[in-house]
């Protein structure tokens, strides 16, 4: 996993695309914290890339309801929709 400003994105470009046709994973940072992660996608595989990362995000999703439920003991209907749109949206 190689590590990567939004500056160096723009300055830098060819190293990166050579880090992901090499198979690695880059990470973009603004203001050095983590914000994207780019990964190569093979040819013939977009759909099945897309599908893996949304499954991946709705589980982070669920793991942090079953946290905050855990916390808290129950969670209104509300508040359920609330973190759901906020998985969907990125948040």
């Amino acid at each position: 996993m190689n590590f990567y400003s939004v500056r160096d994105l723009r300055t830098d470009s060819k190293r990166m695309w050579a880090d992901l046709t090499s198979g690695d994973e880059v990470i973009l940072t603004n203001n050095g914290k983590p914000s994207a992660l780019v990964i190569d996608i093979p040819e013939g595989s977009f759909d099945e890339i897309v599908q893996s990362v949304r499954q991946a995000k709705a589980m982070i999703a669920l793991s942090n309801i079953r946290a905050k439920a855990a916390e808290t003991g129950f969670l209104s209907d509300d508040e359920i929709e609330s973190l759901i749109d906020e998985a969907r949206n990125g948040g």
